[in-house]
């Protein structure tokens, strides 16, 4: 068993990295911004002392000093996983909302942990595929753990979408220069995903305050896409449950340090959402884009990029759900919400 921090406890990932974590043995101390988010996670996990799940509150990541106090623990911390970083594309302050939180965050964490936590030998980063993939290569080429978004500071302030990716690749290589030139006592293992969905976490009670990634499944099956499918956008799609999974392995696995791990589970468009939401829920066919209306979110024309993501099966031995599986679960937990 190992004591873990865990950042960003009410998040879409960081709450099944919990449920994960807990089911494995281990104890965590999660960091939320309010008492409030501490309590619902807390209700949510009633079997569970505080020897086993605690909380730190950490207002705002990207003060420098934020996670200073949140790393020290008695029994010390051995392992931390950082997932708080934004998610989202409606920044009006690209520099604030987004660079600012992402790289500070980072940074803070791995400064705290090294100034305050000896004891931690291994943290684990959520990154992104945003850090990947380069627009300019969109299409056949086939992507690894080996690749760089080439974004550069300038484009970053082109608009938010540009701040999110710039956001996740500058606050990626500063962790991973942190770890070369300050040689502190932990090793470090990054997680990038694509595109995550699957089930929501069931104490996020509200259809409007849904995660980025799973609102294109409610606008579907609730009827707000049905005069056009949206366009897709990132063609490859993860399980937030594998995902999950991937980061406490990451964190367990010796062989895991020093390592990005791709964690990919497929392909997938917004027309194949639709389709798989109409084939498993007859009755919220009528709710969905149909014909013409689907064919804005198919995949393009000219194809799309591949991927590798043998590492991830390999060193950490996940699996892959279906996104079959992963549309029908996400389905049936927001309809679980709908109900309450």
């Amino acid at each position: 068993m190992t004591r873990f921090l865990l950042t960003g406890g009410s998040g879409f990932i960081a709450a099944n990295v919990l449920d994960i974590l807990l089911e494995r043995g281990h104890s965590v101390v999660t960091t939320v911004r309010s008492l409030q988010k501490a309590q619902a996670i807390k209700a949510a996990h009633p079997r569970f002392g505080k020897d086993r799940l605690d909380f730190a509150i950490v207002e705002d990541i990207a003060q420098p000093d934020a996670f200073d106090q949140a790393v020290i623990s008695d029994p010390p911390f051995g392992a931390v996983i950082h997932t708080a970083s934004p998610y989202h594309f409606n920044a009006t302050d690209v520099k604030k909302e987004m660079l600012d939180p992402a790289i500070i965050g980072t940074t803070g964490i791995l400064k705290a942990i090294k100034n305050n936590a000896p004891s931690v030998k291994r943290v684990v980063i959520t990154s992104s595929t945003a850090a990947m993939l380069d627009q300019a290569q969109s299409v056949g080429k086939i992507y690894s753990e080996a690749d760089w978004n080439p974004i550069t500071e300038a484009e970053a302030y082109e608009g938010p979408a540009n701040g999110y990716r710039a956001s996740k690749t500058f606050a990626e290589r500063a962790a991973w220069d942190f770890v070369a030139q300050e040689s502190p006592n932990f090793t470090l293992a990054v997680c990038n995903p694509p595109l995550v969905l699957g089930p929501i976490v069931h104490y996020l009670n509200s259809l409007s305050a849904l995660n980025t990634s799973n609102q294109r499944t409610r606008d579907l099956m609730t009827g707000a896409a049905k005069a056009s499918c949206p366009p897709t956008g990132n063609y490859l799609f993860v399980d937030v449950r594998d995902l999950a999974l991937a980061h406490v392995l990451a964190a367990e696995k010796d062989e895991a340090g020093g390592k990005r791990f791709f964690v990919v589970s497929g392909h997938f468009c917004n027309k194949e959402i639709a389709e798989i939401i109409g084939d498993a829920f007859p009755e919220l066919k009528e709710n969905l884009p149909s014909g013409e209306a689907l064919k804005p979110g198919g995949y393009p024309e000219k194809g799309t990029y591949g991927f590798d993501n043998a590492r991830s099966k390999s060193v950490l031995g996940l699996t892959y759900r279906s996104l079959r599986e992963t549309i029908v679960d996400t389905v049936k937990s927001l309809q679980a919400v709908e109900e309450q």
